[in-house]
């Protein structure tokens, strides 16, 4: 009865929320609403994938300022900056020894933007947040492009250089890792204790640059290579802390083909990733990795509303010589399979129902995989499936109010007592509840 009343409680506090009139720059820059190009932030409509396709530019700009003589500094009248605030309380279903329930983050997260178009040609994605768990401040996803379009085989060729700091952050649909379901989440849940390189790993931890290209809007190719930069770390960099160290560069590469067929719309592709890592070092033995990885996504509209779907399936091999030699696996070749799937219905731009499925599967490794209270494997196996259930209110367009359940079938390697220490898989459900502001 008290997890009851500490949940209503919680849930009733985020609903105390004045209306917020300003929107995002996007939205200041080009005079359209958020909708036009998001069906719930982030995810995409086929105008917010075009958008971002065209390097965060609308049209190109106009010349609104000069500096003596010069004719080349074309500056958009706004400044592309907007901010997002993320409050949240996450209540489990049985907390971790020694800790308290009802985990609140006030906020949870603070983002800074920038966010739009810097010159002709070229514009930007860039995001600085505030993390209460880390009670710091870092670079997030950031996206920056150059992008131009000509003709190829008597059809319209959309082309482009894209510099990131996070493997799929410059892709346009929301099937892969970055920008995948869900959208926002918990920072106070336990954790699996396994996942691929390619599912948000590396995520601010490499600088990568790229080219990328849609021909005919039909087929989309990318291309991009990684290098370790560690936010944080010593520079040069030396590896010393750091688990991936990546030896010369990582490759990536995204091919994706889209189609509309009557009123639906369909997308299927392959994204993946290579790289060797030296743990904890950028010298000596490496862990060889390799994440070919495929996804879907779908989309089809009920007059103003909106039923879509997601879908990926990750498959990752690796040798794990590095770490092997320095005592942290008992087997040297490992495989690690994660599949997700994820529908969700929008009624206008004012509600959205969410359903997702997930599963983690590989190789049982007791060194790599160890047992720990909590957050650690007793068998030595990745294995975590669940499901998770998500409702959305937009009382305004930048404004969201979240209610999220994920359950918890089976949680690093078991359904009962994974971590040797009696703790069973539904333990670490949680109801996640947010309040999320951008402005």
């Amino acid at each position: 009865m008290k997890k009851l009343l500490s949940i209503a409680a919680g849930f009733a506090l985020l609903l105390v929320v004045e209306y917020a009139y300003a929107v995002p720059s996007f939205a200041r820059q080009t005079g359209l609403s958020c909708n036009v190009c998001h069906s719930n932030p982030p995810e995409l409509t086929a105008f917010g994938r075009d958008f971002k396709l065209r390097g965060y530019l609308l049209t190109a700009m106009t010349p609104s300022d000069k500096v003596g003589t010069s004719k080349s500094l074309l500056l958009s009248k706004y400044i592309p900056l907007s901010f997002m605030i993320l409050i949240s309380n996450t209540t489990f279903q049985s907390n971790a020894p020694s800790t308290q329930n009802s985990a609140v983050g006030f906020p949870q997260q603070l983002s800074l933007f920038l966010a739009g178009g810097i010159a002709s040609h070229f514009g930007a994605l860039a995001q600085v947040t505030y993390s209460h768990s880390s009670d710091t401040f870092a670079m997030d996803n950031t996206d920056l492009r150059y992008a131009n379009e000509t003709k190829l085989g008597g059809k319209e060729l959309d082309y482009g250089i894209t510099l990131n700091n996070n493997p799929t952050v410059s892709d346009l649909w929301n099937s892969t890792p970055a920008w995948g379901f869900p959208w926002i989440s918990s920072e106070s849940g336990v954790s699996p204790i396994a996942a691929t390189l390619i599912d948000g790993t590396l995520g601010q931890d490499v600088a990568g640059a790229g080219v990328y290209s849609m021909w005919n809007k039909h087929l989309y190719a990318e291309v991009s290579a990684y290098r370790s930069e560690h936010e944080g770390g010593p520079v040069p960099v030396n590896g010393a802390g750091f688990q991936y160290n990546i030896s010369a560069a990582a490759p990536y590469w995204r091919v994706a083909w889209q189609q509309t067929m009557g009123v639906n719309y369909l997308e299927v592709g392959t994204y993946g990733m290579a790289a060797n890592s030296h743990p904890n070092s950028v010298t000596g033995p490496v862990d060889r990795y390799i994440d070919p990885s495929f996804d879907f996504q779908f989309e089809r509209p009920f007059g103003a509303n909106l039923l879509d779907a997601h879908g990926t399936w990750i498959h990752e091999s690796s040798n794990l010589g590095g770490t092997f030699a320095a005592g942290g696996a008992a087997v040297l070749d490992h495989t690690l399979n994660t599949f997700r799937v994820d529908s969700t219905y929008h009624w206008t731009s004012k509600y959205s129902a969410t359903g997702a499925l997930f599963r983690t599967t590989g190789t049982a490794d007791p060194l790599l995989y160890a047992s720990a209270p909590t957050t650690g494997s007793q068998n030595g196996s990745p294995e975590t499936a669940g499901y998770t259930v998500q409702f959305a209110w937009w009382p305004a367009q930048n404004v969201d109010i979240d209610l999220n359940y994920t359950g918890y079938t089976r949680f690093n390697g078991a359904s009962m007592n994974y971590d040797g220490a009696n703790r069973n898989a539904s333990d670490n459900n949680t109801v996640y509840m947010a309040l999320w502001l951008l402005f």
